[in-house]
């Protein structure tokens, strides 16, 4: 029969609630730092409120108009170009700030320089299509151009053509781009407005992409209208050739 053993086991239960209860222990405060009782912080938060109130009566009041960290004037249209300053200007400067923001869907093609792509891609600077007849310009934006063109001189053969913007764009916005290209990159014409694109619009029946000499009739006429600012403002509606 073997003897007892004498060696001692310690019991790890015992060590783990030992441990817990320590944990549950709370530390003594230190005199001078208990919190505040709730009762003194609400005091306080309705000292600060009616404080607050007498101070803004005694400053002239709040106001987001002139206290406001974002520096415009309450009532103003804070956007670049928006409110005050488009109705500053004349249609002229109007349809020039607009065209510029509606050409970035044409400057993937005639690029930002109006130069275009040798080959493929027609120049707008110092094109006779741009500066020419108003309403051969505006038949193309409409419905589209495909073939072979020829501008300045030179032979150019769109890949799959220049899509029509009719359908996207208001006449509004046709005029504006169109605007934006006859006086940008050193060209020089009379403005487009949306009144000259409404009245080929409402007399336009194609649905097919244009062609070069499909076009020709149109190379120098002008959509009859007012021009009421910008390069040409003093030419009379009379003075315009009539559209066909």
């Amino acid at each position: 029969m073997s003897a007892p053993s004498n060696s001692f086991q310690p019991d790890s239960t015992d060590l783990d609630r030992l441990h817990s209860a320590v944990k549950r222990e709370k530390e003594d405060l230190q005199t001078g730092r208990e919190p505040a009782p709730v009762l003194a912080m609400f005091l306080a938060m309705i000292v600060a409120v009616i404080a607050g109130g007498q101070l803004g009566t005694m400053t002239g009041g709040y106001s987001f108009g002139t206290s406001n960290p974002f520096g415009f004037v309450a009532g103003q249209d804070p956007r670049p170009g928006g409110g005050d300053d488009v109705v500053a200007m004349d249609p002229f400067q109007s349809a020039m700030k607009k065209g510029a923001n509606s050409y970035a869907v044409c400057g993937g093609c005639h690029q930002g320089t109006g130069n275009g792509i040798p080959g493929q891609f027609p120049p707008l600077a110092g094109s006779e299509w741009v500066t020419g007849g108003t309403e051969r310009l505006v038949r193309v934006l409409q419905h589209g151009l495909i073939g072979a063109i020829t501008v300045k001189g030179q032979g150019y053969n769109i890949p799959g053509g220049m899509q029509p913007f009719g359908a996207a764009m208001s006449a509004g916005d046709l005029a504006n781009v169109l605007t934006y290209i006859r006086n940008s990159w050193g060209n020089e014409a009379p403005m487009i407005t949306k009144e000259m694109v409404e009245k080929v619009r409402s007399t336009e029946k194609r649905t097919a992409q244009w062609t070069m000499p499909d076009l020709e009739q149109y190379a120098k006429a002008n959509v009859p209208g007012d021009i009421p600012a910008g390069p040409g403002a003093t030419a009379s509606a009379a003075a315009t050739p009539a559209a066909k």
